[in-house]
């Protein structure tokens, strides 16, 4: 049976908003797998300058990344879509091994298959420095707050 992801392209304003969410979700569960079956057994990645192939691939980056990323939590919001497209912009929070905090902004690229699985991702991120009482994103989203956008700085 082929895997399914709804909502599928081509994506209204509600459904490209539904797909960023259980994006957002995902990501801040921080379980490599889970994530990663979002995505085609074949998608292709870049995520700033690693290139990604499969779903093999994405979960040791994953897995990888938030043993690095302590802490992470993660806010995207809608930027635009198009058929089977959506751009988002993102930005998450994170600890280092030292104790340092940062936050991480950034966009994205996505490209879904007409299974709503995601088979081309490309993300641009830069990394600021903020002290711990700069923090705004404290884990996942209350659900109060699903759609509200968030503040450039």
């Amino acid at each position: 049976m082929p895997e399914d992801r709804p909502p599928y392209p081509p994506f209204t304003r509600e459904t490209a908003l539904r797909k960023v969410q259980a994006a957002e979700d995902a990501w801040n569960s921080r379980d490599p797998h889970r994530v990663a079956l979002a995505y085609t057994p074949d998608s292709q990645w870049r995520n700033r300058s690693t290139f990604l192939s499969g779903r093999e691939e994405i979960v040791a980056f994953l897995t990888e990344k938030w043993e690095r990323e302590r802490d992470y939590a993660l806010r995207k919001s809608l930027w635009s879509f198009d058929g089977d497209r959506i751009a988002v912009r993102f930005q998450y929070e994170w600890r280092d091994a030292q104790g340092a905090w940062w936050r991480s902004y950034g966009n994205e690229l996505w490209e879904f298959d007409a299974r709503g699985l995601m088979r081309r991702r490309e993300a641009s991120i830069n990394d600021v420095a903020i002290a711990e009482s700069d923090r705004r994103i404290h884990g996942p989203r209350p659900e109060n707050e699903h759609g509200v956008d968030f503040p450039l700085r």
